[in-house]
């Protein structure tokens, strides 16, 4: 593909939209394309592909999965959608899986080239970046559970989430968290928040200590 058509393809990109003329020179210079088969992995959840990934024609699915195999569809990309920006920002692995639906050409841009178009590592722009991708990153883990998981393990999360790590390592919340406020973020009840804080502290997953903090263990008894 000729050199101006990378430059417009690129100048249609918000993430590029703003990129000077040498710069936008100097990225479509780097630039290489890829096909990737149907079916085949672009980026995968947990791993670092250390590219971005601009889609030419074709079209991906987003996809996350659990330890059972069990996946959600996050999102459909389409051409001109781009993969893998997040885990270049913050230099965190995937955090989902992106697999193309069908045969699917895309441009691939390196991780080096990528980083010279960020503004400074200390920069309150690039700041405000990393702050924007673990947003992301978060929301991304919140339809997961949502999805995935049943109403303990959603719960389990959202207090491991408010927990805080103690010197000594132990997890706790110290300030009070309303059942109704975790049955908002869970997507259930407080009826049935309220259950479910019984029987987590019942299998010792939390401890209520004197003070009214809770203690959170990284992992809930079995049933006998």
């Amino acid at each position: 593909m000729s050199m101006l058509s990378n430059l417009e393809l690129l100048r249609r990109v918000p993430l590029f939209s703003m990129l000077t003329s040498v710069q936008a020179e100097a990225v479509a210079a780097a630039i290489v394309k890829h096909r990737f088969k149907r079916g085949e992995t672009i980026v995968e959840q947990g791993k670092k592909a250390n590219a971005l990934f601009i889609i030419l024609t074709g079209r991906a699915r987003v996809v996350t999965s659990d330890s059972r195999g069990r996946e959600v569809i996050l999102a459909s990309m389409q051409p001109g959608d781009y993969i893998g920006e997040m885990s270049l920002i913050d230099d965190e692995p995937h955090s989902a899986t992106v697999r193309a639906e069908v045969q699917t050409d895309v441009l691939m841009l390196g991780h080096a080239e990528f980083a010279r178009c960020l503004p400074e590592n200390s920069s309150m722009a690039y700041a405000v970046m990393r702050g924007l991708v673990q947003r992301l990153r978060h929301a991304d883990r919140k339809i997961e559970s949502l999805a995935l998981m049943d109403v303990y393990g959603r719960v389990a999360r959202a207090l491991l989430e408010f927990a805080k790590p103690e010197p000594d390592g132990t997890l706790v919340i110290r300030d009070k968290v309303s059942r109704q406020d975790i049955a908002k973020m869970v997507g259930a009840s407080r009826e049935m928040v309220s259950r479910v804080m019984k029987d987590l502290e019942e299998r010792g997953f939390t401890e209520i200590q004197e003070n009214g903090s809770m203690v959170i263990r990284e992992r809930i008894e079995p049933l006998d």
